[in-house]
């Protein structure tokens, strides 16, 4: 039988990169590409966040997830703008990748925590956006190798926890 650790650092399956977002400005809508440069210590090239230090360089989300709340909210699938985060993703479980790196794309990230929802969700979800929200808000990392990240890139744990 294997062991919770040992079960904890195996994560075969690999996700893929279905949007890209940046926002210029705090509180403006994010911005759709196709591509990003992920420059590390920084972030992702055009985002607010993109600063020398800090742990919320980048923020990921589920596209599963954004089907979740869309049908909490009695509509489809959440457009990932509304969310305000940065990357979705799709077929990894992302709280799998807490304490570790990870690779999106050509980019090294570390994930640094939860990207809690805030009580901008009920203003651009709607009521009950920031309680269908929880607990799905996806998490925050720092980019620890620059990269280029694109849509339909892949995503996957790496070997080794993060110190």
């Amino acid at each position: 039988m294997p062991t919770l650790g040992e079960l904890m650092g195996t994560l075969p399956q690999k996700g893929t990169v279905e949007w890209i977002g940046v926002r210029p400005g705090r509180r403006e809508d994010p911005g759709a590409l196709d591509s990003v440069e992920a420059t590390a210590g920084e972030g992702l090239a055009g985002d607010h966040y993109a600063k020398s230090g800090g742990d919320r360089q980048v923020t990921l989300i589920q596209g599963e997830h954004l089907d979740a709340v869309g049908s909490m909210l009695g509509e489809g699938p959440i457009d990932p703008a509304r969310v305000r985060r940065n990357i979705v993703v799709r077929g990894i479980n992302l709280l799998a990748l807490k304490d570790k790196h990870f690779r999106v794309g050509d980019a090294t990230l570390r994930f640094t925590g939860l990207c809690v929802p805030c009580s901008l969700m009920e203003e651009t979800l709607g009521a009950g956006g920031y309680n269908a929200m929880r607990g799905h808000g996806g998490i925050t990392a720092a980019v620890v190798d620059s990269g280029t990240i694109s849509t339909g890139a892949s995503v996957q744990m790496l070997d080794g926890d993060v110190e």
